[in-house]
């Protein structure tokens, strides 16, 4: 499977439910976990430059709203994948974007790495996507604060394509 060019999330497109699965504290030791739905709709962007979705999860967070916008560059073979959602906007106090994760596909695995911070300390991000051509893909996010030599992985979702209720 080549996911590797502008149609690389093209598995994604359309409207999904979500069940989350997700750490209550990272990088504390926690292992209390908490799990709800969400739905999720994937479109995709003009020209193979990408695609966006939203992440809508009431029962978790009422009124709360992520969106993921990603981001393919032709000329590197590389995604960058933004988190964005109506808490911060996915801005930094300059009103520029977050800075992404960076990565690619090979051999049917999706990793994506960054720099964040967490609670005013610098960590790695790490996105792993992984069953992109089945009908309940996967994703992780994991995170280090040692430089990427040990991971916390703390949310996953499973994907289940579905008819957005009205």
């Amino acid at each position: 499977m080549n996911n590797n060019d502008g149609s690389g999330f093209n598995f994604l497109l359309g409207d999904w439910k979500v069940r989350n699965r997700r750490l209550v504290e990272r990088l504390k030791g926690c292992d209390e976990w908490e799990e709800f739905d969400a739905w999720q709709t994937n479109r995709a962007l003009p020209g193979g430059i990408g695609n966006y979705d939203d992440f809508v999860a009431d029962a978790w967070r009422p009124g709360y709203v992520g969106l993921s916008l990603r981001l393919f560059n032709p000329e590197t073979g590389l995604w960058s994948i933004y988190w964005l959602d109506n808490k911060n906007g996915g801005l930094e106090r300059s009103g520029t974007l977050l800075p992404p994760v960076v990565g690619k596909f090979d051999n049917g695995i999706g990793l994506f790495e960054g720099e964040d911070v967490l609670n005013g300390r610098a960590i790695r991000v790490r996105y792993t996507w992984s069953d992109a051509g089945s009908d309940r893909p996967r994703w992780e996010q994991s995170m280090s604060e040692d430089n990427g030599r040990t991971w916390e992985m703390n949310w996953s979702m499973v994907f289940e394509k579905r008819i957005r209720p009205e």
